[in-house]
């Protein structure tokens, strides 16, 4: 499977730029997904190496015949562990492209998607205990109200979770199109198709803990950064930006701020983009996932 077919990676140039890659160093792709990104930092590197970390098994077919590539089968939330499993202290940058793969949206049997009939499953690692089928069954309406409310930002998010658990007594969950037919009758009328991706995005979040998994990313990436290393992080919707703008310009996930004695904001990044850089219509139109991408990029402070 080649990797046009699997992904087609946003703002690659943008995101290649951003690590500002010294040939020689080490750099960290904790996306690594279809490759596309890893495969163009290759391009840039003599004696550096390169560490591509994915938790979905297909992710593996793509990887690269290069010697100074190695591919990390984990959850990027073990960054620190793996890394220190191959001898690695410190490296110079960390790249994550945040979000789901084309290849797993595509995929009928994974449940990514509202386009296809499949099981409701939306596991990133194929291996992993929970599915959506799991969530939906199994959870109190209080917790599935908080689910599609915060990750989801579904309007009516109460009055779903209390339909829910009403028909899984009767009907459990199965299908993506079992699913997508019952929320028909909540979904804004002409929004339909919005409103089925608001809630596939909460059930997502929740069976991969992604919110979570980020937040420990994030933080294993700032320790693992050499001084002057970059970390450069691309996120498609505002749960995911909000974190990385908050460590970036504040230094805390919540946005709280701390200064030291003389005023100074405590932070252990520095921005180097100023705000959020977005890909131009061009690169929209011909890759319409691009529209919603918000790039970051931030160096680690020190000598």
């Amino acid at each position: 499977m080649t990797e046009s077919v699997y992904h087609i990676p946003v703002m690659l140039a943008q995101c290649t730029e951003g690590l500002a890659i010294n040939p020689n160093g080490i750099y960290v792709d904790v996306t690594f997904g279809g490759g596309g990104h890893s495969k163009e930092i290759l391009k840039h590197l003599d004696q550096g190496h390169l560490y591509g970390f994915d938790q979905d098994q297909d992710a593996a077919r793509n990887i690269p015949q290069d010697d100074r590539f190695t591919f990390v089968q984990a959850n990027f939330r073990d960054i620190k562990r793996y890394l220190r499993l191959y001898g690695v202290k410190q490296v110079d940058g960390v790249l994550a492209d945040l979000g789901i793969s084309s290849h797993q949206i595509d995929e009928p049997g994974r449940g990514f998607s509202t386009r296809f009939s499949g099981s409701l499953d939306m596991r990133m690692n194929q291996f992993g205990e929970m599915s959506a089928k799991d969530v939906l069954n199994t959870y109190e309406e209080g917790k599935l109200h908080k689910i599609f409310g915060i990750y989801g930002e579904v309007k009516n998010a109460k009055t779903l979770a209390q339909a829910i658990v009403a028909e899984r007594a009767a009907r459990p969950f199965d299908t993506t199109e079992g699913f997508t037919g019952f929320l028909k009758k909540f979904a804004p009328r002409g929004k339909e198709f919005k409103y089925f991706a608001q809630v596939f995005q909460a059930l997502r979040i929740e069976v991969n803990d992604e919110m979570g998994a980020l937040e420990e990313m994030l933080l294993g990436a700032v320790e693992v950064l050499k001084p002057g290393g970059r970390l450069v992080v691309m996120s498609y919707h505002s749960l995911e930006d909000r974190l990385v703008k908050n460590l970036i310009t504040k230094g805390k996930f919540q946005g709280e701020v701390e200064k030291d004695f003389y005023g100074n904001l405590l932070r252990p990044l520095e921005p180097v983009s100023r705000g959020a850089i977005v890909a131009d219509e061009a690169e929209v139109v011909a890759n319409p996932r691009a529209r919603s991408a918000k790039l970051r990029i931030a160096e680690k402070k020190g000598k």
